[in-house]
């Protein structure tokens, strides 16, 4: 398969496979390459088209039955913050964040691999090694940012344990979370809401008007958590639409 740059980017189709979300469902996904000199752009492009990345590929669900995949983004000017989240705010107000090159180390393997044999027993990425996390991490030629977050020591010269990382994509209108993952033992920190929360702000910070969230599953409980960052919007047929705020998931 041909993975050079061209001027129009070809576009693949999966074989249909089992989906991870829905299990009377098959999926099938729509691909293409982010290769070459006009990588960012192609991916402001496929992201607001409800595309997602995963290292030099960028895909979006294309199955034939189902439209359970919903494209979500947090309209980050107008971000909410109810009761649940501001108690998330205040029990990691001990946390030190830092923004990083999008370089794997192997202290963010260690809490990766944490995550995954907890979480992610059965999950297409439960038996990665270092070098595959390597992959995630650096394969990409869009711009990219590694986030972590610490537990304070108190000192500014000392680092504290790493307590949770995510995998970013800065664009031109807002920040695409690509992946995330933390130390499950902190159940009580919400640490997969907490990191949301700091992204929004980090747009805000920057101007952007949005962050991406990737899909939201009609019917997928584990996707249910992404209802609780409000306001949000859809893409849907007719383009990204705001969607209606339902009761938070806590």
């Amino acid at each position: 398969m041909n993975t050079q740059a061209t001027q129009s980017p070809q576009f693949y189709l999966t074989a249909p496979a089992q989906c991870p979300y829905l299990e009377a469902e098959r999926e099938r996904k729509v691909f293409t390459h982010l290769v070459g000199p006009r990588a960012n752009e192609m991916n402001d492009l496929l992201t607001q088209g409800g595309f997602r990345r995963s290292q030099n590929i960028a895909y979006r669900p294309a199955c034939e039955n189902c439209r359970a995949c919903v494209s979500v983004r947090i309209v980050a000017e107008e971000f909410e913050k109810p009761r649940s989240l501001r108690r998330i705010l205040t029990r990691n107000g001990d946390l030190v964040s830092s923004e990083r090159q999008a370089i794997a180390t192997a202290e963010q393997y260690d809490l990766f691999r944490t995550y995954l044999d907890s979480r992610h027993q059965r999950g297409g990425m439960a038996d990665m090694t270092i070098d595959d996390y390597a992959v995630m991490v650096e394969e990409t030629h869009v711009e990219t940012r590694i986030f972590e977050y610490r537990a304070s020591t108190g000192r500014a010269d000392e680092e504290g344990e790493l307590v949770a990382v995510a995998l970013s994509d800065v664009l031109s209108d807002g920040l695409s979370m690509v992946y995330s993952f933390f130390n499950p033992a902190y159940v009580k920190r919400s640490l997969g809401s907490y990191m949301i929360i700091d992204h929004v702000t980090r747009a805000q910070r920057l101007g952007l008007p949005y962050v991406y969230l990737g899909y939201w599953v009609k019917g997928s409980q584990k996707m249910d958590y992404k209802k609780r960052f409000q306001p949000q919007e859809h893409l849907t047929a007719r383009g990204w639409e705001p969607a209606e705020a339902e009761e938070p998931v806590e």
